[in-house]
């Protein structure tokens, strides 16, 4: 479970409601929770930061049934400017059935007039899995897998100038720390035979660059957005092995009716280099190709593609359905003849504040299905 928190472009009112406002006699009990819990139908950063907790079960192929909750504050600086977006902090954990366990943070700071935004997402995760090993073809044979448990740290503090209107640069560090342990297969291990093994350190330095025309990252409902990190990772860092990762993604909106909204997503990371398993990308981490097993299929390049359909319904309720697709491949040049795997699904969403959903998401692939309940879109 993964809480992906990015801070609005543009601020919401903090006077005005999105919905009627009632009385406490006129509430109902789930009004008179909600609002215990903080999902207030506007924002007040006037005191300081406006908290909201919301709690929630999901379920999904690599960690089973689990109930999470993250805690999400809105604030502004005390030198930011009244136009000045939002500063967004959540804190978010989660425990599931199968005896995975995690806590995280995702913290954006917005500076000034929005000139300078300083990012920080860290997490420690503990997770019974399973693995296949790297490739298509390991990852399409059950004979490959092996459970193991996985247990990782990672820190990623980032730095951004505004360079001109809508586009920022900077740079930051990318520290992981990963290793499989409780390894049923034993001496027998894909992590031993492995050239880095179980137990792998990638520290890295970064260099980012956005341009960013959404009205409101969390939920837009139009704009677009490219991104593009690239990411140098040396064992003079501390780094069990050195290599190199780009990781890019372009993002377009359109907005019908009112509040309707068609999002288009395509993202791409790239790795080159002595690559640890535990940093290729790989599917199902609940933004891009949601559904699959999270590590079934990873290798050193991935490429995916969806478009989902966003459907307000009634005050603070509405659903979407998406489509998509996505391959892996050892080189980038393999991606456009690689075996593209499907995925879909459908999900409903709750305005847990202005603009700020939470999000359960049921997402189907081949032979392969998970539920997901998170904070804010998948993209």
């Amino acid at each position: 479970m993964a809480f992906a928190q990015t801070p609005p472009t543009t601020t919401p009112t903090t006077t005005t409601p999105t919905t009627a406002e009632t009385s406490p006699a006129e509430q109902g009990w789930l009004d008179r929770l909600l609002a215990k819990l903080g999902a207030a139908d506007k924002v007040d950063v006037s005191h300081g930061m406006d908290w909201g907790v919301m709690p929630g079960p999901f379920y999904n192929p690599e960690m089973g049934f689990g109930i999470g909750a993250a805690a999400v504050g809105l604030y502004k600086t005390r030198d930011a400017l009244p136009t000045t977006q939002l500063s967004t902090l959540t804190l978010h954990g989660f425990g599931t059935t199968t005896g995975a366990f995690g806590i995280g943070v995702d913290n954006t700071t917005f500076f000034t007039d929005d000139s300078f935004r300083f990012v920080i997402t860290g997490a420690v995760v503990n997770m019974p899995t399973q693995y296949w090993g790297i490739g298509y073809d390991r990852a399409s044979n059950d004979d490959n897998r092996e459970k193991y448990t996985k247990r990782s740290a990672f820190v990623r503090p980032t730095f951004l100038w505004r360079l001109w209107p809508s586009a920022y640069g900077g740079f930051g560090v990318d520290a992981h720390f990963d290793s499989a342990v409780n390894r049923d297969k034993g001496d027998a291990s894909a992590f031993v035979t492995d050239p880095v093994g179980p137990y792998v350190r990638s520290i890295g330095l970064s260099a980012n660059f956005s341009y960013d025309t959404r009205d409101f990252i969390p939920n837009p409902y139009k704009g677009q957005a490219l991104s593009l990190t690239t990411t140098v990772y040396r064992r003079a860092f501390g780094s069990s092995t050195s290599f190199e990762s780009l990781e890019w993604a372009y993002d377009h909106y359109t907005k019908f009716r009112q509040r309707d909204v068609l999002a288009f997503d395509v993202y791409g990371k790239f790795s080159w280099g002595d690559v640890p398993w535990s940093m290729m990308p790989t599917f199902g981490d609940g933004k891009h190709m949601r559904g699959y097993f999270l590590g079934q299929y990873r290798d050193r390049n991935m490429l995916t593609a969806q478009v989902e359909y966003r459907m307000h319904l009634v005050g603070r309720h509405g659903v979407v359905a998406w489509v998509g697709a996505g391959a892996i491949a050892e080189r980038p040049g393999d991606l456009a003849s690689a075996h593209w795997l499907p995925n879909g699904g459908v999900g409903y969403r709750f305005e847990f504040k202005p603009r700020v959903n939470v999000r359960f998401d049921v997402g189907f692939g081949r032979q392969t299905r998970g539920v997901y309940f998170q904070i804010n879109e998948a993209f």
